[in-house]
């Protein structure tokens, strides 16, 4: 059967049109629009990523995307699930399952501040656990049979020793014997591929000369707040029209106000001032050139639908998303590079080059949990909405910043109660307060660890 369909290729936009309903698909956009040919009828659906572009196509994961479709072809459509997989420029040939096991191989990608293994598998390792104990990484996969013996590794001169690996039942055990200058480990699904890859991080020293006389490196005397979106993109519009601009710029403007008054001694650097529109990865570059030694980059939630029951704040790191809610506010606030003259330059930073990338940040890593909890803590006593906990994900805007830093979303513009709140004054004026005594105690943390290190 054929649909009809108008494609766009300069606006790498789709819209198909079925009997009774529009589905219009925007390529790197995780939102599907359904609307009515006939009635007045439109919804937004939100993926948990992004849809694909390759060779002047658009793709949309179907797992995520079957239920719309169903709607909008009034039919009862049917899949093969595990023909062919896309992802960007690569399409992996089908698995080769003659050798019978289904971890194949593994690889390791020694780096200066790090490790990166990938353990090569021919089906979706969805369950895995992992646990360390001196020195040992112990990681099972459940209900899975391995080549071990292209597992094992001996006499390692890296990070990694000694890795040793066996079937129990019907899981793999893989253990990582490791050096002492171990700090923390991740471990994920690869995108693009049935692949887990593991990052194993480690501490980087400086001599101590060297850090002496970069003294003035690690004073924390600047703070960089970056009042996210801008300009000509809004942002998440509330139920009541309220830009999210506006109030990241609000909060951001109270925020850095607090700390010249009360802390003459750190400078404060904005990633803007006023409502313009600034590049993500300029804004890195702004924290990175003033020597900054916290980036702060304020945003507010939203939902697709709206109203909705959604509340309350949250607290970002950079690190690859664990959950489809935390990818999918990461490909929200990531969109807003369509804005910009050359958002191909972003695409190197996705899946396996982006991990790479937060291990680049591994350095920072401790502070930007150390200040995150200090945030949550102070936001949760003082804000008259609730935490939803410290999260993870790969936001573009924190990878440039070469410093601790942590995205906060400060409530849910979809849900009323808390666009009143995030509009008000003293919502604001609750936010910028908390901010800063987290700031506060963030600085006696970081001058005492510092200290100690020189």
């Amino acid at each position: 059967a054929s649909i009809n369909y108008y494609y766009n290729s300069e606006a790498q936009k789709i819209e198909l049109k079925f009997n009774n309903y529009n589905l219009k698909v925007t390529s790197k956009n995780p939102f599907l629009v359904l609307t009515g040919r006939y009635l007045d009828y439109s919804i937004e659906h939100q993926l948990p990523t992004s849809t694909y572009f390759y060779d002047d196509q658009i793709f949309i994961p179907l797992l995520y995307s079957f239920n719309i479709l169903n709607k909008a072809s009034g039919n009862n459509l049917t899949y093969e699930a595990g023909k062919i997989l896309i992802k960007d420029k690569f399409i992996p040939e089908e698995p080769d399952t003659k050798t019978g096991f289904e971890i194949t191989g593994i690889s390791i990608d020694e780096k200066i501040n790090g490790t990166l293994v990938r353990i090569k598998s021919q089906k979706r390792i969805l369950t895995y656990t992992s646990s360390y104990k001196e020195n040992v990484l112990k990681i099972i996969f459940r209900n899975v049979n391995s080549d071990i013996e292209k597992l094992k590794l001996s006499d390692g001169s890296g990070l990694i020793k000694n890795i040793n690996a066996k079937n129990i039942g019907n899981d793999t055990e893989i253990e990582f014997t490791l050096g002492n200058e171990y700090t923390t480990n991740e471990v994920l699904n690869a995108d693009g591929s049935n692949d887990i890859l593991i990052t194993i991080h480690n501490k980087i020293f400086s001599r101590n000369e060297e850090r002496e006389k970069n003294k003035s490196k690690w004073e924390f005397d600047v703070v960089v707040i970056d009042a996210g979106h801008g300009g000509k993109d809004a942002g998440a519009i509330g139920v009541n029209g309220v830009k999210e601009k506006d109030i990241n710029l609000d909060v951001a403007l109270k925020l850095g106000k607090l700390i010249e008054r009360d802390l003459k001694d750190v400078k404060v650097v904005y990633t803007r001032r006023n409502d313009t529109f600034v590049e993500l990865y300029k804004r890195g570059r702004i924290a990175n050139e003033k020597g900054g030694k916290l980036f702060i980059s304020i945003h507010c939630n939203s939902t697709a639908k709206k109203p909705s029951d959604a509340s309350g704040f949250e607290v970002y790191l950079l690190r690859p998303g664990r959950t489809s809610e935390a990818i999918s506010i990461a490909e929200r606030e990531n969109s807003v590079i369509k804005y910009e003259e050359n958002p191909e330059k972003y695409e190197k930073l996705t899946d396996e080059n982006f991990i790479l990338v937060t291990m680049a940040h591994s350095a920072y890593m401790k502070y930007s949990e150390k200040f995150s909890d200090l945030l949550n803590k102070q936001m949760t006593a003082e804000l008259s909405i609730s935490s939803r906990g410290i999260k993870q994900a790969g936001f573009y805007v924190l990878v440039g910043a070469s410093m601790p830093s942590v995205l906060i979303e400060t409530g849910f513009l979809s849900n009323k109660n808390d666009e009143k709140y995030l509009k008000s004054a003293k919502g604001q004026n609750d936010i910028a307060g908390a901010i800063f005594k987290a700031i506060e105690n963030f600085r006696e943390y970081y001058e005492k660890v510092m200290q100690t290190e020189q």
